[in-house]
């Protein structure tokens, strides 16, 4: 379990540059545990390169990325190994592997382990399937022949199946009608409270935003320039702010997130 009173991720003076371009400059972010934090930003502001670089797939020019008190760089490919069996990601289209039915995408991350029985698997793949609305009969279905609310469901249950205290979503409602899309933040935030997930979300859309996030983190000239619940953000007069947050959509958005709040009294 992590240490709650460490940060589960904790990125200091990042410096992201591709040639002369930075992308990244002197970029600092905590996230603690059982937060839910959403990374928002204008196009090119690095949102999901802040993403693989938690995850170890890039590394930054300069500065730490830390994640469960590890520095993600100087970790060795054993450390790198534990901790990559505490994190889940779910990533924008599934990623599902096309010549593998979903069973079998479940399975991978345990069978990869090469230390436990198939019928464990088995019955472990089956009540994540299970937990994310997918029927077994479905789970022996190919990946092209799954709707793309399935897939996601499928690739959720695979970023979960070893039990992870760290979930990181890249666009998770991306291509998903409106009903689809309240129904899958419907089961994030559920199976978040069930298994005590930390969450960090990539997302622009403000209804899926609004009715996750405990605070979001805004990515705006190269760093994090606000980090707060979403009342408290929206309040920071900053250009990107006022057009993101405080046009129409995000002031319908924003009203919906306060009636639910009345409701919920």
């Amino acid at each position: 379990m992590p240490d709650a009173n460490q940060p589960i991720i904790q990125i200091q003076h990042l410096w992201t540059q591709y040639g002369d371009y930075v992308v990244h400059q002197d970029l600092n972010l905590e996230i603690q545990p059982g937060e839910i934090v959403s990374l928002v930003g204008g196009s090119g502001s690095g949102k999901t390169t802040l993403l693989r670089q938690i995850l170890g797939l890039e590394r930054p020019a300069q500065g730490t990325v830390r994640v469960f008190g590890e520095d993600i760089q100087t970790a060795d490919t054993a450390q790198l190994q534990q901790l990559r069996n505490r994190w889940g990601m779910l990533f924008q289209h599934g990623a599902l592997f096309s010549a593998l039915n979903a069973f079998d995408n479940v399975a991978q991350p345990m069978r990869e382990l090469r230390t436990l029985p198939e019928d464990l698997i088995c019955d472990a793949v089956l009540l994540k399937l299970h937990m994310v609305g997918i029927s077994a009969e479905d789970g022996m279905k190919m990946p092209a022949d799954l709707s793309g609310g399935m897939i996601k469901r499928v690739a959720l249950a695979r970023a979960l199946v070893l039990e992870p205290e760290l979930l990181l979503l890249d666009e998770p409602t991306a291509g998903l009608d409106p009903n689809l899309s309240d129904s899958f933040v419907a089961l994030i935030q559920s199976l978040r409270e069930e298994m005590r997930l930390t969450l960090v979300m990539v997302t622009h859309d403000l209804d899926t935003l609004f009715s996750l996030s405990t605070k979001i983190a805004v990515l705006a000239d190269k760093k994090v320039i606000a980090m707060g619940t979403p009342d408290e953000v929206v309040k920071l007069p900053h250009p990107f702010i006022k057009e993101f947050f405080l046009g129409a959509r995000g002031l319908r958005a924003l009203e919906g997130l306060h009636a639910s709040a009345q409701t919920s009294k």
